[in-house]
């Protein structure tokens, strides 16, 4: 059966778009498949994420852009935040050039859509990479506020739903639960 590569998007409020994500490379590699995880806005040096760990103990590529975001690093937000922009389109470039090797099965894009939502990449270059994308290759786009016109490009959206929530009890981030 010929391989084809489709374009699936996990937004919405809810915890799990990560966790689903990575499940799927998780899966792809077992079954042998090439895949990278690319994120965005997570320091993967400086903070604990544990499927960084857990991908790369799988042989999967990570890389990781645009680490700093204003709203989880409210101290540093005026000096830092000016440069997102250019470190998006960096990581899209990065992306370009995964594309023309094509040795890839799978690319993640970990909390991409927050990059367009949050006004640090312009939809079109992010519509622009898609529409890029190899044909048997899996694009797979995470984060909150997918735009219509994203979600008139992806052949599968999971929109993930906050229905209860411990953050409301005030439990803080759990090492190992939620990063």
């Amino acid at each position: 059966m010929k391989r084809i590569g489709l374009v699936q998007i996990y937004t919405g409020v809810g915890k799990g778009k990560t966790t689903a994500a990575v499940g799927l490379a998780t899966r792809a590699a077992a079954h042998g498949l090439q895949v990278c995880y690319v994120s965005f806005h997570k320091d993967f040096k400086r903070y604990p994420y544990g499927e960084s760990k857990s991908l790369k103990k799988l042989g999967i590529k990570v890389r990781s852009f645009a680490k700093y975001h204003p709203h989880f690093h409210k101290a540093k937000k005026d000096t830092k935040a000016k440069d997102l922009p250019r470190q998006c389109l960096e990581g899209v470039n990065y992306i370009k050039g995964l594309f023309k090797e094509g040795k890839q099965d799978m690319i993640i894009l970990d909390e991409i859509i927050i990059c367009v939502r949050d006004g640090f990449l312009k939809e079109e270059d992010l519509l622009e990479l898609i529409k890029e994308k190899p044909q048997k290759l899996e694009l797979v786009l995470t984060g909150r506020g997918a735009t219509r016109n994203l979600m008139k490009r992806a052949d599968l959206i999971s929109y993930i739903k906050a229905v209860k929530h411990p953050f409301e009890k005030g439990v803080p981030g759990r090492k190992g639960i939620e990063y």
